[in-house]
């Protein structure tokens, strides 16, 4: 049995691993020279950057595929819970540091002055309920495998899909729960988090905040490229095949179903073909008569970013590895976002620093900053006028809130646009995680992991079902190669 996957990010990756550690051949094509897809690293001048995602939420997905090859992920992926989720500032003035640990967080609250501590306490024990309720219908199965709304977590959620608050916005409901501002805002950043706006996204989004605030945030002791790195490796065990710079031109098909990818180097016939690319790249380059090439092109894109790695050449004790420096109007930020496809003014600005974690990262005495903006995807704006426009406001909202003038301390720069992750991981104009969530019905429209119209051919990663980020990047590879086995044991 001969598999292809497009692409080597992490849904690649993972789906390789799992096909492989069963016997498997599997050969994963990879347009890039290196594998991670959006988790990439930049090295410049003794500075090290992760260009992608900087969190590591529910490890245990990644654990998974190392137990599977009969080892410990600790041994190539060293790890750690951080006791600092994310430090705050405020446009008004003030911080506040959202600890891990409840006593803290409680001690926290009362010296900020931010809220009922009992009020966060309620909202996250609510987002564990959500989420162990949702789960294992919206993120650990095959949602639109109709077959399985007859299994026991669909009918359970049919019975309580009242607890899920879909017909509410995050907003709607953060509003309602905090009486404070800057809590609201707080639990509306989650929505971000697969590129939505919160004023739109329904509040059964509110359960991602149980897996930071819960579950924990982790980060890896060499960085977030880490991961790659250890997943990778742990692939080459397994007997994985790699052919990097090796784009694929297009998928065969033959009678309803793929057989086969070419490439620069010709036509290679598969038995089951894995894409883990961005959909509407597929359908619109790869596939001559993707079935759901309409619908794509009309789902609103979800939200890209701006991302500036600067080289500084001092320490600022007052930030941790995750900062938000929040604007002083969310909902204008994201009507500029979403309904203008612009950048606003004045905009929340999030600083990672993984220096402040791995040491070696930036030299000494100096800091690597990762400072990033939520964006619209690309339609043709001028995007050189707008990253000037939004470096300016950047650095000047970075000045305000840390007393400091950046610009003197800047010896480096580097910079990601829409229009270059676009192309560097084919994300259509550079929208980070596929369609945007922003109404009820989103989870239900998400692009499936298989298609009716064309048998062999799965889908995994950031732009299909379940969504974006590191752990739904590996759940949709536990989904699709879950359906796979089932096949061959069929076909047996």
């Amino acid at each position: 049995m001969k598999t292809a996957i497009i692409g080597a990010g992490v849904g690649g990756l993972a789906a390789a691993i799992r096909l492989a550690a069963k016997g498997i051949e599997v050969t994963v094509y990879e347009k890039n020279l290196t594998p991670g897809g959006k988790i990439a690293r930049l090295q410049s001048g003794g500075y090290r950057f992760d260009t992608g995602p900087s969190l590591l939420t529910m490890p245990q997905l990644a654990e998974e595929l190392f137990i599977l090859c009969g080892e410990h992920m600790k041994d190539s992926i060293p790890y750690r819970r951080l006791a600092i989720n994310c430090k705050y500032f405020f446009p008004e003035g003030g911080t506040f540091t959202f600890y891990h640990d409840r006593r803290q967080l409680i001690t926290e609250m009362r010296r900020a002055a931010i809220g009922d501590p009992d009020a966060v306490l309620r909202r996250l024990e609510t987002s564990a309920d959500v989420f162990e309720l949702s789960a294992p219908v919206f993120l650990f199965s095959n949602f639109h495998r109709l077959s399985n709304f007859n299994s026991p977590p669909y009918k359970k959620i049919a019975r309580k899909l009242y607890k899920l608050d879909f017909l509410r916005s995050m907003h709607g409901a953060n509003s309602r729960d905090f009486s404070d501002d800057r809590l609201v805002k707080i639990f509306d950043r989650y929505a971000t988090y697969n590129g939505s706006n919160p004023y739109k996204a329904p509040a059964t989004l509110n359960m991602i905040a149980h897996l930071e605030n819960n579950i924990g945030a982790f980060f890896p002791e060499k960085g977030m490229f880490s991961i790659v790195e250890g997943l990778y490796g742990l692939a080459l065990r397994q007997g994985v095949k790699f052919r990097f710079g090796d784009p694929v031109k297009s998928i065969v098909i033959e009678d309803r179903a793929a057989v086969g990818v070419e490439s620069a180097h010709g036509e290679q016939r598969y038995q089951i073909i894995i894409s883990d690319v961005d959909v509407k790249y597929l359908a619109r380059n790869l596939v001559k008569s993707h079935p759901l090439k309409n619908r794509l092109e009309r789902s609103g894109p979800s939200s890209s970013a701006l991302i500036f790695y600067w080289q500084i050449n001092r320490r600022y004790p007052q930030l941790d590895l995750h900062n938000i420096l929040f604007s002083s109007d969310y909902r204008a930020e994201f009507d500029a976002l979403f309904k203008r496809a612009d950048i606003a003014g004045d905009n929340t600005v999030y600083i990672f620093i993984s220096s402040k974690a791995v040491p070696g990262d930036a030299p000494q005495g100096c800091e690597n900053w990762f400072v990033m903006i939520n964006v619209p995807s690309d339609t043709g704006q001028n995007w050189d006028g707008m990253i000037a426009r939004a470096r300016r406001n950047i650095i000047d909202k970075i000045d305000r809130t840390l007393d400091t003038d950046i610009e003197k301390h800047i010896t480096g720069e580097q910079i990601a646009s829409p229009v270059t992750i676009e192309h560097n991981t084919s994300s259509a104009g550079g929208a980070l995680y596929g369609a945007a969530s922003n109404s009820p019905m989103a989870a239900f429209l998400r692009h499936p992991n298989m298609l009716k119209g064309i048998e062999n051919l799965y889908f995994v990663g950031g732009s299909v079902h379940p969504g974006g980020g590191i752990p739904l990047c590996l759940a949709s590879a536990s989904i699709v190669c879950g359906e796979i086995f089932d096949k061959l044991r069929v076909d047996e």
